[in-house]
Formats: C-alpha cells, sequence, structure tokens
C-alpha cells in the first residue's frame, strides 16, 4: 500500500513524503510505514473564500490531493503465467511554485524496493493537475493519463483574460533497459476548455476532483480525465465568486464551503440581521447563465476517456 503524508507551510508548497507499507500475510500484519520519495503539495495558493488549496486561479478548482500516488503493478493478469511485478508509480509535485507544477513517476522491481530515478515527463507548457499510471500485465508497456491547466495563475475570476484552460493528456512509454520504463511519447490530447465553466454546488468555485484513472492490457491502454470542453463560461458567476473571495481577504473569514452548499437551517440561526449580512447572492443560473449553444453550458464538467492501441506493438 502506498500513502502520502502530507506536511504543512504556512506560505508555499509543503515536503510531503510518498510511503510504503507491505503486508506479507495476506493483510494480517503491515510494516511500519518507509519513506520513498519527497513530494511537495500544490498549495502554493491558498483560496480563502473555500479554505482550499488551488493552482489555477482565485475561487479555482481544489488541488489538495495532487501529490497524493497512483500506483500499478505488472502481475500478469489473469493468470499471473508473465508477471514481472514491476510497479509504476505517480504523483503531481508542486515544489517549483506556481505555474511549474509537474507531473513526476518513477518505476520499481518487485517488492517496491529498488526505484529508477523521479523524472517529470509533463509536456512543454503543462501544468500538472492530478494523474495516474497503468503498464500491462506483462511489463512491457506503461501508459501515464494527466490533467494539467495550460494558462498561468490567474489573479481574477472575471474577463475573457483569466480563463483556465484545461487538457487531459495520454502518454506511453515502451519497457526500457534492465527492466526501467523509457521515454513517454503523447499518443492523445483532447480538446481543452476553460475550467471556469465547471461549478461546485454551492457555485462559489470551479469543481474538478482527482478522476484521473488508467488500466492497461497486453494491446492496448485505457484512460479517463477531467474535462472541460463542453463547459461555458458565465460572467455572472465569475463576478459572484470574485466577490466571495474579495469579501473573505477583507474579513478574514470563509465565505463559502469548500464542496457543499451551506445548510439554510445554518442560515437561519444566525439571525435576521446576519442574513442581511451575508456573503453575496448567487445568480440566477438558469436566467444569466443560458448557453449560446446546446453543446456548451455552465457546469458541464465531464469525465472523458478513450482506449489506445500500442503504438509499438
Amino acid at each position: 500500500m502506498f500513502d502520502y503524508q502530507f506536511a504543512f507551510d504556512p506560505t508555499t508548497a509543503a515536503k510531503g513524503q510518498i510511503q510504503v507499507i507491505k503486508s506479507f500475510d495476506g493483510g494480517a500484519t503491515w510494516t511500519r510505514p518507509r519513506n520513498l520519495f519527497d513530494a511537495y503539495d500544490t498549495c502554493n495558493y491558498f483560496e480563502p473564500s473555500i479554505g482550499r488549496c488551488v493552482e489555477d486561479g482565485v475561487a479555482g478548482a481544489r488541488s489538495d490531493l495532487s501529490p497524493a500516488p497512483s500506483v500499478d503493478i505488472a502481475n500478469g493478469a489473469p493468470s499471473g503465467s508473465d508477471a514481472t511485478d514491476e510497479i509504476v508509480l505517480t504523483w503531481v509535485d508542486g515544489r517549483d511554485g506556481l505555474t511549474h507544477e509537474h507531473v513526476m513517476f518513477t518505476s520499481s522491481g518487485p517488492g517496491g524496493s529498488n526505484w529508477e530515478p523521479v523524472r517529470d515527463v509533463e509536456r512543454p507548457g503543462d501544468r500538472g493537475y492530478y494523474s495516474a499510471p497503468a503498464i500491462s500485465p506483462n511489463g512491457t508497456d506503461t501508459w501515464l493519463v494527466y490533467n494539467a491547466f495550460t494558462t498561468p495563475f490567474r489573479e481574477s475570476a472575471e474577463g475573457t483574460g483569466n480563463d483556465r484552460q484545461l487538457v487531459g493528456v495520454v502518454l506511453h512509454a515502451n519497457d526500457g533497459a534492465s527492466g526501467s520504463v523509457g521515454r513517454f511519447s503523447q499518443v492523445h490530447r483532447g480538446e481543452p476548455g476553460d475550467a471556469r465553466g465547471s461549478s461546485q454546488n454551492n457555485l462559489a468555485a470551479e469543481f474538478l476532483g482527482d478522476y484521473v484513472y488508467a488500466a492497461a492490457t497486453r494491446t492496448y491502454g485505457a484512460a479517463v480525465w477531467n474535462d472541460v470542453r463542453n463547459a461555458a463560461d458565465c460572467p455572472a458567476i465569475d463576478e459572484y465568486r470574485q466577490e466571495l473571495h474579495e469579501e473573505a481577504v477583507s474579513s478574514g473569514a470563509r465565505t463559502a464551503e469548500a464542496e457543499e452548499p451551506r445548510g439554510e437551517e445554518a442560515r437561519m440561526q444566525q439571525g435576521p440581521k446576519a442574513q442581511e449580512e451575508e456573503e453575496p447572492t448567487p445568480p440566477a443560473v438558469q436566467q444569466e447563465c443560458r448557453p449560446a449553444t446546446f453543446r456548451k453550458f455552465f457546469g458541464n464538467s465531464d469525465i472523458y476517456g478513450g482506449s489506445y492501441a500500442n503504438p509499438t506493438p
């Protein structure tokens, strides 16, 4: 089992640890966690309105799970006869600050005892967000999918120049020398879109989760990722999010929940005066965010995916 032990830094990305914990008796007992790699979270900016780490811009989408490890093993499924037990591992790392988030990758032979040097594998201009690997059951092919922002951190939620372009990318590599994983090449790059068109239930911020996953057979790989190509930006929502952000900055208090809207019961307990002074009122989406076409509409973030034949059989 692999885990991420979070660290904390009040001003910048914190250096946590990716750890491995092993069992040799079917899960009855476990070893103590062993540190494998320094892994920095992507909390180079803390959004005060929702109290979460974001990397795309003000009132953006949470990114606090980006450094969590995603792992796969060449287990020879279904029979195990050709298993190499090679392990592949990836995470997104924020050690180099905003606009320089990396998709990190490494691999190990059986048992996870001897790891290859960690390397960043994102394409030029991509700012890693979430990532996942897959290795074929016989260890000959490795696939890696990641989400990335391709625009720098945005200081405002409003205006055409403050879009947050998000894309999904699928990479492939052959088995390298001495069982290591070779150089990655790009096999698919999705259609980008503006992440501001996605939404939490309370409209207070974008919503993009760690919904990135990959799988592999001996002949092809499959992958899924967050996709906002069909999401339309809504200026009224941008203005609302900006107001929540500015109120949080000035008051020093959170102005929205990170995932779910505040309950009506909690609002009523504040009393009439507090209700009058509540955070800005969210716009009426159906009236103010009406789509220009039926293909794109506000709040429409999807999970896209595909399967890809081995490019070097």
